[in-house]
């Protein structure tokens, strides 16, 4: 199902709604593991759409996805949803919406528009347009107007554009929740959080063996790995806050609630968690990372080249995240990848050998049969998650 057509089942939203729709956007690749996580939080009616997961929950449990939420990057409140045929219709739609209900004049508002049309083309004209509707509105209405802050908006607003179809969300993230805070230090290619999280997930790793990082970089799958094992709501490291803590409609001591009942479903399992990687400078940058979480004592990190890197036992689940190429030659990232293959058959066998790679060609020559690969994207590099089951005798690939 798409985004389009999931968002245009949306029911508009009732300002005195108990249970109201709501949308999680997320990462490509991980619409299916947002759903069941949203699941396993209580969510009702959930659907899968292209990026997004939509259903229905209350004001506590808006509150609980934003917090708990490992896969979404924005909770987004659908708030109108109408048809326009024309850039006077759109103005006029948004304009007829009661915006002084929900947007105080002295407030900050920030508009992001998506697009999948024909009909209207340029998400920033889009934008434009959507912002004079709603000032004009609350200027008409209560005398003054709000401002617009990019950087940091009290009310975000979300507008989704399919054909003809216009669904204008209150986005009550506010900054993505890829943005978790313990994460103050990165090397050259970081990855997002959410996407490291994901990986981790669609690893099937059970939390009772052993996670190995061979080429940590700044940490982000080792953390991400500790946040699964120890049940860990994310939105515990989040110092900016949400934008939803700015609503008119914001419950404070509900949302506390939220947050001590988050913590007390946290683990205590003792979890084994390895991060190294062969750079000195980027292993320094992993260890403050991890101190930032309080991962300490979940996650060892150690500077050693991944070709030295022996498992502790026999079973485990191994992820490397390799160069992909950019500043190698063609050569050094073949060699790189033919030698991880024969470092899973020598090392590793009797665990399970993931490789994310945005190197299409060069996952060929790892030189192993792949039991699964995931179409996956880091930003805009259509990548792979690739899956290394090493037994005695594992067959090449052909």
């Amino acid at each position: 199902m798409r985004l389009g057509n999931s968002f245009s089942q949306i029911k508009p939203f009732e300002l005195s709604a108990e249970v109201f729709p709501l949308t999680a956007t997320t990462l490509s690749g991980f619409e299916e593991i947002l759903a069941e996580e949203l699941k396993s939080f209580g969510a009702r009616d959930v659907e899968i759409g292209r990026r997004a997961v939509t259903f229905q929950g209350d004001l506590g449990f808006m509150y609980k996805a934003n917090f708990r939420s490992r896969f979404a990057l924005h909770i987004l409140k659908p708030i109108k949803t109408f048809v326009a045929a024309n850039e006077e219709a759109y103005y006029a739609r948004i304009r007829s919406f009661a915006w002084e209900k929900l947007i105080k004049p002295e407030q900050t508002i920030a508009i992001r528009v998506a697009l999948n049309s024909q009909t209207f083309r340029h998400s920033h004209f889009m934008a434009m347009k959507a912002k004079d509707a709603i000032v004009d509105r609350i200027r008409d209405k209560v005398g003054e107007r709000p401002n617009v802050d990019t950087d940091n908006p009290d009310v975000p607003i979300h507008i989704f554009i399919h054909r003809e179809l216009v669904t204008i969300s209150l986005d009550s993230s506010g900054d993505s929740l890829h943005k978790r805070g313990y994460r103050q230090i990165t090397g050259q290619a970081p990855l997002n959080e959410v996407l490291a999280a994901g990986i981790v997930e669609l690893s099937e790793w059970d939390t009772t063996t052993p996670f190995y990082d061979g080429m940590c970089g700044s940490g982000t799958l080792a953390i991400e790995a500790a946040i699964k094992g120890l049940s860990m709501p994310p939105g515990i490291f989040r110092k900016q806050g949400y934008a939803f803590e700015k609503w008119s409609d914001f419950d404070a001591d509900l949302y506390d609630k939220i947050v001590e009942s988050s913590l007390e479903r946290m683990s205590d399992i003792k979890l084994e968690i390895h991060a190294s990687d062969m750079s000195s400078n980027v292993v320094s940058k992993a260890k403050k990372n991890v101190y930032n979480a309080e991962l300490e004592d979940e996650i060892e990190v150690s500077h050693l080249d991944f070709f030295d890197l022996k498992p502790t036992g026999n079973r485990g689940t191994l992820v490397l995240n390799p160069p992909y190429g950019e500043r190698m030659d063609k050569e050094d990232i073949d060699e790189l990848y033919q030698k991880l293959g024969d470092a899973f058959k020598q090392n590793w066998k009797g665990h399970g050998c993931f490789v994310f790679s945005g190197n299409l060609e060069a996952l060929k020559k790892v030189g192993l049969r792949s039991s699964s690969k995931k179409e996956l994207f880091n930003g805009s590099i259509e990548c792979r998650l690739a899956r290394f089951d090493v037994y005695e005798g594992s067959r090449k690939h052909n």
